[in-house]
């Protein structure tokens, strides 16, 4: 039984220059946790991830959102979680203040996330081995699917699952090699390209084939002299991937897919506001073999059915710590597996999570096992960090989700 509830504003501000981007300058990581203690001394640890200000308005919408788990059982909540997320989610006064994106979102994300922490703990498993141990209808009553009957309903989403378990065991030797990882750090926005050169040679060496570059420039000039730089010390079979965080106007977004067209890019990401569908429908068109990235800043399963509807993106980045928590995340892969298009999650728990969700987005849903994004900065602040060796995730073992911060 939940016993206790608390929230905690936790904030890291980060080294010179380290996590900025075209428009996030000087970003603090800061993370709006919600945790629940149940009478057995367990307790269940839920981040939702922000930038700094306004971290305090997330945690006061989660310690509301919370108040309901008071004397519930994990066991019975869990079992059918996707009602109970569904109706907090529609909380009438916070919806408006919605609905489904914001704070309220963000909170609603912290609230989950510490639930499902707290259920595998206390089934003593990791994240990613309760997922694996559920049916396929348990799995699917943890999650709302209301208001995407018309691309995925509670069958369709059991069949995929279904169809995947035959040949589960030939996707489990990821559980062994590891599941490899993407250098996002080698170029934040606000780094020399000296800096950026050296960074990269640096993650070659530590085993890294794949890596992003922060883009976004008023000089696009120096957006193209950058990736050069990267493709250079990376070398011409290195994945590189470059990220401009909604800078660029169409016609500017336009303009640098066809002026980079010589440095096979494998993506472009957030190449223009989020809330700009069809514009993503349009690039993804004019870029060609290089693929739209987006989903960092899509606050919610229907925005991401929508984008899957308009073709309008190539890599779902949906993240664990933006939408409803993992329930969310998990739909949204539902949906993206539907669609045939794959599942890079954004990683602003640092991989903490998400660690957990791209082995059973693989094994579990028969996602291909592509790469997750790796950023260290806040990895000595948490008590079972993440491990990235050789440029590979190594695979976590302790109960939970490894969120527990220090």
């Amino acid at each position: 039984m939940i016993t206790a509830i608390r929230t905690i504003d936790t904030r890291f501000p980060l080294g010179p220059g380290a996590g900025s981007d075209a428009i996030h300058r000087d970003p603090i990581y800061s993370y709006a946790v919600t945790e629940l203690q149940d009478d057995s001394g367990l307790t269940g640890t839920g981040l939702a991830f922000t930038l700094g200000a306004g971290n305090d308005l997330v945690c006061q919408a989660a310690d509301f959102l919370a108040q309901s788990l008071q004397g519930r059982d994990i066991e019975d909540l869990m079992a059918d979680f996707g009602n109970w997320q569904r109706s907090v989610s529609n909380e009438q006064q916070f919806r408006w203040l919605g609905p489904h994106k914001g704070v309220v979102q963000l909170a609603l994300a912290s609230v989950t996330n510490a639930c499902w922490d707290l259920w595998a703990k206390k089934r003593g498993l990791p994240l990613w081995k309760l997922l694996l141990e559920m049916s396929p209808k348990e799995l699917v009553a943890t999650l709302d699917l209301s208001y995407l009957e018309d691309v995925l309903t509670q069958d369709q989403a059991i069949g995929i699952l279904h169809a995947a378990t035959p040949t589960r065991i030939g996707r489990e030797g990821i559980l062994k090699t590891g599941y490899p990882g993407y250098d996002t750090s080698i170029g934040w926005f606000n780094y020399s390209d000296e800096q950026v050169k050296e960074n990269v040679q640096k993650s070659v060496q530590n085993g890294f084939t794949a890596m992003k570059l922060k883009v976004g420039d008023v000089d696009m000039n120096k957006d193209l002299r950058r990736a050069a730089i990267v493709r250079e010390g990376a070398g011409d079979t290195a994945t590189i991937m470059v990220d401009c965080n909604q800078q660029w106007s169409m016609p500017r977004a336009l303009e640098f897919g066809e002026r980079a067209k010589g440095l096979n890019l494998y993506w472009i990401e957030e190449p223009t506001h989020p809330d700009d569908i069809l514009g993503h429908a349009t690039l993804a068109k004019a870029y060609g073999r290089t693929l739209v990235a987006a989903g960092e800043h899509v606050p919610n399963r229907i925005i991401f059915k929508n984008y899957f509807q308009a073709g309008a993106m190539g890599v779902c980045q949906v993240d664990a710590v933006r939408v409803a928590g993992v329930s969310e995340f998990l739909a949204i892969s539902l949906m993206a597996r539907s669609y045939g298009i794959p599942v890079v999650p954004h990683v602003g728990d640092m991989g903490q999570i998400h660690q957990h969700l791209v082995l059973y987005n693989h094994i579990g849903m028969g996602h291909e096992a592509l790469m997750l994004e790796q950023i260290p900065h806040l990895q000595g602040k948490f008590k079972h960090p993440c491990m990235v060796e050789g440029g590979v995730y190594r695979i976590p073992e302790e109960a939970g989700m490894t969120s527990d911060l220090i």
